[in-house]
């Protein structure tokens, strides 16, 4: 076998763990395999050049940049004399993970801390409203207990966030590991 043949096989095998664990972030296995290409890219590519070193069509590879994108783990960049836009991974790894987390948790956190203010309020009022029976009365204040403790978790859940978008988190869990 060939060097280069075995360069290939050994990317290819990273490329596929990548693709394969990309679900983990909500990423289809196709962008994986995007990300994996633009990781062992010694060059910014174009949408062309990534479309046909993958096979995707132009409509796959525009969803799975865009995808990347959204997520701060490619970016655009400019190159003298190039009219085509080109993408490379963002090299700090660490932030992407940070941009990663902040942009999926603050968004869940969001959605189900507004679902479930609006539920309190309305079991609330349901307590407050005299044609209430007991029983009902008694379940509505066992929900508000339930989804005021699931607020305290988002409290703290949006604080860990915090501690991440301003890195005080590596106070915590340094970058470099503490040697022996």
């Amino acid at each position: 076998m060939k060097d280069n043949e075995r360069l290939a096989r050994t990317r290819s095998m990273v490329i596929d763990a990548i693709a394969q664990n990309m679900n983990l972030y909500g990423i289809t296995p196709s962008a994986g395999r995007l990300y994996g290409l633009l990781f062992f890219s010694d060059k910014p590519l174009t949408l062309d050049e990534m479309k046909d070193e993958l096979g995707m069509s132009k409509t796959s590879m525009s969803t799975a940049v865009r995808s990347l994108l959204d997520l701060n783990m490619v970016e655009k960049v400019w190159v003298k004399g190039e009219r085509k836009d080109l993408y490379t991974i963002k090299e700090d790894w660490y932030q992407c993970f940070f941009d990663y987390f902040t942009i999926k948790w603050r968004t869940a956190i969001t959605m189900n801390s507004i679902a479930m203010e609006k539920s309190i309020k309305n079991l609330q009022a349901l307590i407050a409203d005299p044609t209430t029976s007991e029983e009902t009365r008694g379940q509505a204040e066992i929900d508000i207990t339930k989804l005021q403790e699931r607020l305290d978790y988002y409290d703290w859940q949006d604080r860990l966030i915090d501690s991440f978008e301003t890195k005080d988190i590596l106070d915590f869990v340094p970058i470099e590991k503490k040697k022996d």
